[in-house]
């Protein structure tokens, strides 16, 4: 039966998919400035304390909102969570505009928390066919994480994208962002983890091009041979 948001069951997972997003965010950003703050120049430490503080907060947010709201915090992941018959288009479009609401109230948040400017537009050029590979290849990484875990193992999906995303910060030229609403968030950010808003369209769509080829493959893995 196709999910309700009008009803208070509903609200709870939209306001899931908000806070998480939001959290997500405030802790990729937050741990960005702050890594930037403490390495005196070294970017190889910076990102060391931004991969750490993500792939722990994700294990955190998927163990508490999960059985909520499924904890996507993603439309990437939502879009194929609608196509597996998961959830309803209703609710899959409402998912992704509080997730992109909750992304850009995050990174304020980190904003604020450091006391700088609240409003800002980022001046990290992230471009090219290395970039769009990667982000492709990390965003079908993440969904087949999620996908073939949960398959066999719910409760062991929260640890797996924990340290899929882990991983993928370093094996990934683009440090794996793996999400559109993340990716529009941090163009808003001139900090570490900033994007360029040129260069978020790209991104996204190779995000979502990662999440449609992961979804394609789930299928055919788990496809029952013809009699």
């Amino acid at each position: 039966m196709p999910e309700k948001i009008s009803t208070p069951e509903g609200a709870r997972k939209l306001v899931s998919e908000f806070v998480g997003t939001a959290f997500l965010l405030a802790t990729v950003v937050g741990s960005g400035i702050m890594g930037d703050n403490l390495s005196g120049g070294n970017d190889g430490i910076a990102l060391l304390g931004n991969t750490l503080a993500t792939g722990a907060i994700l294990v955190v947010l998927i163990l508490a909102f999960g059985p909520i709201s499924g904890a996507h915090f993603n439309p990437a992941v939502t879009l194929v969570m609608y196509l597996k018959g998961d959830v309803s288009a209703r609710l899959s479009a409402a998912y992704c505009l509080v997730q992109l609401v909750g992304a850009v109230t995050g990174v304020l948040l980190a904003h604020a928390m450091f006391d700088l400017p609240l409003h800002q537009l980022s001046e990290t050029q992230r471009y090219g066919g290395g970039q769009w590979l990667s982000e492709a290849i990390a965003t079908l990484g993440l969904l087949m994480a999620i996908l073939l875990t949960g398959r066999v193992n719910a409760g062991a999906v929260p640890f797996a994208v924990g340290l899929y995303i882990t991983a993928g910060y370093w094996f990934t030229a683009s440090t794996s962002f793996a999400n559109p609403a993340v990716t529009l968030a941090r163009s808003l950010s001139n900090t570490f983890s900033g994007i360029a808003p040129a260069d978020a369209p790209l991104f996204i769509l190779s995000q979502f091009v990662g999440a449609v080829l992961a979804f394609g493959l789930y299928r055919w893995l788990y496809s029952k041979p013809a009699d």
